[in-house]
């Protein structure tokens, strides 16, 4: 499933819920479905923001990406594991918007792939961005990983879903 589908469905599924299950917290250290939402939208402008850099670049890097970035972009996804974030990274998100408030959102994570889907070809593979986990990633890799990124939370969004509609 390309990307840019991907994230619609995401976005068409926010309809599903009432704000109070959006904003539903299970347990202490669990996220509300509007949390991940949150979480996904802050970093897709992250990775996006990281594959733009890349297009204004002028000079080549010659380093690549760390043995998990490699294994990551070799398996095309996130192995099926929970992934925690150093304790600096892993402040909870947002937790407060509205579902038009997240819908609006989402609808920019859509354009701005979308705008950025022919380009991102064009843009010199050697421009890379450094990532804190992968490596030097280069634009379509960044691209690439917000779909993977959004893969991988599937199955959060279908645990969070298992204790919401229990």
């Amino acid at each position: 499933m390309s990307e840019l589908k991907l994230i619609h469905t995401y976005k068409c599924e926010l309809q599903n819920y009432s704000l109070e299950q959006l904003r539903y917290i299970s347990e202490e250290g669990v996220w509300s479905i509007g949390q991940m939402y949150d979480h996904l939208i802050l970093v897709t402008h992250e990775y996006l923001d990281n594959m733009e850099t890349c297009a204004t670049l002028n000079d080549k890097q010659p380093l690549g990406k760390t043995e998990f970035g490699e294994h990551l972009y070799k398996i095309g996804g996130f192995p099926p594991i929970k992934i925690k974030l150093p304790d600096e990274l892993n402040s909870p998100p947002n937790n407060s918007d509205s579902k038009d408030d997240l819908i609006s959102r989402m609808d920019q994570v859509i354009l701005r792939l979308s705008q950025w889907e022919s380009k991102v070809e064009n843009i010199n593979p050697n421009y890379k961005v450094e990532h804190g986990g992968f490596g030097w990633l280069n634009a379509r890799e960044w691209y690439d990983l917000v779909g993977m990124h959004f893969r991988h939370h599937l199955r959060q969004k279908d645990r969070l879903e298992q204790r919401l509609f229990k």
